[in-house]
């Protein structure tokens, strides 16, 4: 089966906002995992630059369709660094600056509420009073699962927390710039100058503001093969397909599971507990997502 009809097949429009939910929900955990070993802006240079040297060949191979203007071009850029440098900076920074990667989710699982909330007058989409009521239990679920890391005051800064909420921006912002200029774009090309826009915008980051010492090692070697190859590859040309295929706010409505779905990654990898009232979390904020993503 051609792979556009794979994409358009029913069960992949079913099924796929999940898979992408489990492969996001991964960075979270990569980035904890890589950032004792590099700078959070050298890291993602390193990241970014992989992906262009994997991606840019296939284009080429593939023949891709590339922009046919310089004004599409600059779209796809300012897609790109929003998406992929103020998003994935301010996320990687927060850490970095000792905010738990807990924490760090449950304020970048906010963008949903940002994105019904300008939806309306950014791109005329009709935002129903079910998919309000779906939007508020995600952030109540979002909110029991992650909520007790607030209190207990450890690692927390006003810099983290900050840098965070700009993580929370960029991809809110990227997002609806995505939907409304950007979808008819090649997803081949256009992703490779997404990266490329990107990579300019954490090399001038990373050479203003860090050493780019790397300690290189083969933890983090598999680290940056996870977060390149599935992540920025997998996972961003997925997030891609689904912005292509459905309204903005339905897309933004499966960050809501990817707080919890990073809380349980740290209990088995890290043995940060979870307990009762987040996994009743779990249940409320699966039911606003498919409240926000059902048609009916």
């Amino acid at each position: 089966m051609p792979a556009q009809n794979i994409s358009n097949h029913p069960a992949f429009a079913r099924f796929m906002p999940f898979v992408f939910v489990f492969l996001w929900s991964t960075g979270f955990v990569g980035a904890k995992f890589g950032l004792p070993y590099a700078e959070p802006f050298t890291f993602l240079l390193i990241r970014f630059l992989l992906v262009i040297a994997i991606l840019l060949p296939v284009v080429w191979l593939m023949r891709a369709r590339w922009p046919k203007t310089w004004a599409e071009t600059l779209h796809i850029a300012v897609a790109g660094m929003l998406v992929h440098g103020i998003y994935l900076g301010g996320v990687f920074a927060a850490i970095h600056h000792g905010l738990p990667a807990g924490l760090s989710a449950l304020i970048v699982g906010m963008q949903p509420v940002l994105t019904a909330s300008v939806v309306g007058a950014l791109l005329g989409e009709r935002v129903t009073s079910r998919q309000w009521l779906g939007l508020a239990l995600g952030l109540v679920g979002v909110g029991l699962v992650l909520g007790p890391k607030i209190g207990d005051g450890s690692g927390i800064t006003v810099v983290g927390v900050l840098l965070a909420l700009g993580a929370l921006l960029g991809m809110t912002a990227g997002t609806l710039y995505q939907k409304r200029f950007c979808t008819g774009m090649d997803l081949r090309s256009g992703t490779v100058i997404q990266y490329i826009a990107a990579s300019v915008l954490v090399a001038i980051a990373a050479f203003s503001f860090e050493t780019r010492h790397v300690n290189w090692t083969l933890d983090f070697a598999m680290v940056l093969a996870w977060l390149v190859l599935v992540l920025s590859i997998g996972a961003i040309m997925l997030l891609m397909v689904l912005i292509k295929q459905g309204e903005a706010t339905r897309v933004a409505s499966m960050f809501y599971l990817v707080p919890p779905t990073a809380a349980f990654f740290a209990w088995l990898l890290f043995d940060e507990q979870i307990g009762v009232l987040g996994f009743v979390g779990f249940g409320v904020a699966a039911l606003g997502v498919a409240m926000v993503m059902s048609k009916r």
